[in-house]
């Protein structure tokens, strides 16, 4: 098993590699990137009569100006030889520079970073710490009126989309009742406030947008372990425990329960991205500077140095992230050997 991870490990390099191999092509190919922007907004400023004499009939860009501009974003290179210089700077630690905010990627991502890592891990423990015992609970109760009234609300909630959510949300706790602020991710008071005033403030901030993120996870928890503990309480070796003596609460805990566990599992590592990635519409909602809501920003400024930083950070989690599935399936189930 040992070597098995070793070689798991060992495909994270060639795999984030062709990865951003495909992603730095495609910005290097569709339209409408920064360089054309630079062109548009120059020619547009000529003609509102802004600006001194055209360079050309149709170009308010000198070749010189136009040259320093494919310089600056990086586009004199061909798309092969721009990608080595960008992967020799990424080997050292530098992502380049952030065309929008003009700062390096590095710190562009690490201030939204936390922000997003907050609300994912908060949502992913109270996922599972509820969604676990209730799939517990409705797979006993089968068909009982817990059974009923839990599934109802949990699918109403999963076809309610988050973002919708958060608009009705916002229109009456926030506007109407006022009990909750409009939006960010903490006040502009909050570096003046003592411990537990930070802790009420961030708390007070965060209550509606964990709503949203929580509302769409339980449904997919819940009656994914409900299910699979409902086929293995019916399976023989259930029954065969339950004939030697075995009480139905150990078979349930003991035996059933481990074995309905694995496919929680399994899909467990595929949350890592979604802990920082979240949801960019929720943070666009809510004006949360997420990291979700830097990709979706930085993909429509053609913003591709920051493009390219959150392309490799999610890419490199997702792997990360399926390893460990394929470690606590392995820890789960002791049948599992890798090889």
């Amino acid at each position: 098993m040992r070597d098995y991870f070793i070689r798991r490990f060992l495909l994270i390099p060639p795999t984030l590699l062709g990865v951003t191999i495909i992603v730095f092509a495609i910005t290097r190919l569709v339209p409408g990137g920064p360089l054309e922007r630079a062109i548009m907004e120059s020619q547009q400023f000529s003609n509102s009569g802004a600006t001194s004499q055209m360079a050309g009939a149709n170009m308010a860009l000198s070749e010189a100006q136009l040259k320093k501009l494919k310089e600056y974003y990086g586009f004199d290179k061909p798309v092969l030889e721009s990608y080595v210089d960008w992967l020799g700077k990424v080997v050292q630690g530098d992502l380049g520079s952030s065309y929008r905010y003009n700062e390096p990627v590095w710190d562009v991502i690490r201030d939204r970073f936390p922000v997003s890592l907050y609300y994912g891990l908060v949502t992913l423990v109270i996922t599972y710490i509820v969604c676990i015992p209730l799939g517990v609970l409705k797979a006993i109760k089968h068909k009982t009126v817990v059974d009923n009234v839990s599934s109802i609300l949990i699918f109403v909630g999963y076809a309610i989309p988050g973002y919708a959510l958060g608009s009705l949300l916002l229109l009456y706790f926030s506007v109407r009742l006022e009990w909750f602020p409009m939006g960010g991710f903490v006040s502009l008071s909050f570096e003046e406030k003592d411990v537990i005033g930070k802790t009420m403030d961030l708390i007070n901030h965060s209550v509606l947008p964990l709503i949203c993120y929580l509302i769409g996870s339980f449904a997919l928890v819940t009656l994914l372990l409900k299910n699979h503990l409902m086929d293995n309480l019916a399976s023989d070796y259930i029954r065969t425990a339950i004939a030697k003596g075995v009480s139905f609460r150990q078979a349930v805990t003991r035996h059933a329960m481990r074995n309905s566990m694995i496919p929680i599992a399994t899909t467990f590592g595929q949350n890592i991205v979604l802990l920082v990635s979240g949801s960019f519409l929720i943070e666009t909602i809510f004006d949360i500077d997420g990291f979700g809501l830097l990709g979706l920003t930085a993909i429509l400024d053609r913003d591709y140095p920051v493009v390219m930083g959150v392309v490799l950070l999610a890419s490199f989690l997702l792997l990360i992230g399926n390893i460990i599935s394929d470690i606590l399936v392995a820890l789960v189930d002791p049948r599992i050997r890798f090889q």
